[in-house]
């Protein structure tokens, strides 16, 4: 049996101990393409001949740009098996975070998917005169095609790729990826084969032996859905591409997985969505649909609430639940969800349904996963991010903040041993920039990010993501952020959950012709007053929204205000918005 020190040696593993028809697949003109192991390790050593034959050498930055498919894990094993780095560029990066990366890595390839990234890499290679090659996984006319790059091997000498594959050590470079660089020029986080690898096998036991196919839709350019990946070729998982993000509950239903990953946006979509159909019932199917899910709220782990309580949920699930079962494709064993905090109802709620969401916890520069909860008895709690993977040791700072320290602690900062030297101390623990405590001395609990607490003008100190995940309970708020740094107060720009809010004007009878038009009538605004009241109990006095301004238009990754992650940009959101904050403070 192969043995796992380097990224590149799951194709070999793959081989031995998991052949299958579809090691991953694709959704192409209404069919499902399909790759299985011989013809996917085959065409990732055909990307290597080729890009050896391109004058590709190891150390060298080799950048891909792209939706996920089966092309750029091709391409990503393609590339690191020659011992080159994998440079993974988001498809909505700014101008400027794009020539940034391509010259500071120095690039001399990159993969684009479609057209439209080829005519903005290509336009940032003329003005800015940079030396790189582009492949498209698309066909474009004009544009190198990656499968040339293929042929450009096959008509190349004949190179021992096993001579290459040696050549490289556990602790050599794998992947440089950059920041979103939201304060600031973006950083190159370096990765090494070993601090992917023992992230894979870690968090690899969480799975049941059951769990053999999943959904994926994350983007690849992050490390999270990245390393998953690796991790679901380690364990023989099939993977199917979701065609979209608008396309996952269709997938969902066909592809009928056993779990994939998220981000608790997306969860909260589905459970609004959910409840949304429930408050459409009539009668004794609308009774039961919001006992069940009253039910699934008040769940605990382990038959925590007594045998009453176990007998009542047993009914909702086979009343209720196994229509939430169904419209998640009716096989899911287990969801993870990372990336941001996990509203705990959410948590509870899917697991009284029987498709437990574990959620963990880690940064880029961690590779990613520093804790998560499991699915064994013991492994999890509420309200936590779970235990510290294996060989990961956590600290809690006096501050607060979380240190941690292990093998998934990334090689340094790209050209900025700085920057490095901020992060992690000479004890080899690295500072994540969280604040944080350990409940019953081993489950992670995140409280806020060290840098987005903020003190008012009274000298108080706000942590905003408790007050924002706390605040998005309500169905008829969407998004929210919190602010009022050296303020008197804190405040908040709440965008509304428009198809509620729109729900609960028809009911009370209010007339309006759009979005815009909705917000200004004071009927409204009382009611998202009453949402603020009512969610204010929960917190100091100090703590508490005094005033707030919505808004109209939605928030996205497209539009700046999201990182691919889904978490806020806070500083573009402030800016973005001057005049609603500025309306909120004035005369304050």
């Amino acid at each position: 049996m192969a043995e796992i020190t380097r990224v590149f040696d799951l194709l070999e593993h793959s081989l031995e101990k998991h052949r299958k028809e579809d090691m991953v697949a694709a959704k192409q003109n209404g069919i499902w393409n399909k790759y299985s192991t011989e013809k996917f390790v085959a065409q990732v050593n055909s990307v290597s001949q080729g890009l050896i034959a391109s004058g590709i050498e190891k150390d060298n930055k080799v950048a891909i740009m792209s939706a996920n498919r089966p092309e750029w894990n091709i391409c990503d094993f393609g590339i690191m098996q020659i011992g080159a780095t994998q440079v993974p560029m988001y498809p909505t990066l700014a101008e400027n975070d794009i020539k940034f990366i391509l010259r500071d890595a120095d690039v001399k390839i990159v993969f684009v998917s479609e057209s439209a990234l080829y005519e903005k890499l290509n336009n940032v290679r003329k003005t800015e005169q940079l030396d790189f090659k582009i492949f498209s996984f698309d066909s474009i006319e004009g544009v190198p095609h990656w499968k040339e790059l293929i042929e450009i091997g096959e008509r190349a000498e004949p190179v021992n790729l096993q001579v290459y594959r040696d050549r490289i050590l556990p602790d050599d470079l794998l992947t440089l990826i950059y920041t979103s660089g939201t304060t600031g020029t973006p950083k190159g986080v370096m990765l090494t084969h070993s601090n992917l690898v023992s992230n894979v096998i870690a968090s690899s036991v969480l799975y049941p032996a059951g769990f053999k196919k999943a959904l994926s839709f994350l983007p690849l350019s992050h490390i999270f859905e990245r390393m998953v990946l690796y991790m679901y070729f380690y364990l023989g998982v099939s993977v199917y591409y979701a065609q979209s993000m608008e396309t996952i509950a269709a997938d969902l239903v066909e592809v009928k997985p056993h779990g994939f990953t998220t981000v608790p946006r997306l969860l909260e979509k589905v459970y609004d969505r959910i409840v949304a159909k429930g408050s459409e019932l009539t009668g004794v199917k609308k009774q039961l649909f919001f006992w069940a899910l009253n039910l699934g709220l008040r769940y605990e782990m382990n038959g925590a609430n007594g045998l009453w309580y176990e007998v009542q949920l047993k009914l909702a699930n086979k009343l209720i639940f196994n229509k939430w079962r169904d419209a998640l494709g009716g096989n899911i064993l287990a969801v993870v969800s990372g990336g941001a905090a996990l509203q705990s109802r959410l948590a509870r709620v899917f697991w009284a349904a029987g498709m437990p969401v574990l959620e963990g916890y880690g940064l880029t520069e961690t590779s990613p996963v520093i804790a998560v909860n499991g699915l064994t008895e013991g492994a999890a709690k509420f309200t936590t991010v779970g235990k510290a993977i294996r060989d990961v040791e956590i600290k809690i700072a006096e501050d607060g903040e979380i240190l941690c320290k292990g093998p998934n602690v990334m090689k340094g900062y790209y050209n900025r041993p700085d920057l490095s030297d901020e992060v992690i101390d000479k004890d080899g623990f690295f500072h994540t920039g969280d604040i944080g405590e350990l409940v019953d001395g081993q489950y992670l609990r995140i409280t806020d990010r060290k840098k987005e607490i903020f003190k008012t003008a009274g000298g108080k100190y706000i942590a905003p993501q408790i007050l924002e995940n706390k605040f998005k309970e309500s169905p008829y708020i969407e998004q929210m952020i919190v602010i009022g740094e050296n303020e008197r107060f804190p405040a908040a720009l709440i965008l509304p959950n428009f198809p509620a809010l729109s729900a609960w004007c028809s009911r009370s009878n209010i007339p309006f012709s759009n979005n815009a038009d909705m917000i200004k009538d004071q009927r409204v605004i009382d009611k998202i007053q009453s949402v603020v009241d009512h969610f204010n109990k929960d917190f100091g006095h100090w703590e508490q929204v005094k005033k707030f301004e919505l808004l109209t238009e939605d928030w996205s990754i497209d539009g700046g205000e999201l990182t691919p992650k889904l978490s806020l940009k806070r500083k573009v959101i402030l800016q973005k918005y001057k005049d609603q904050v500025d309306k909120i403070y004035k005369n304050a």
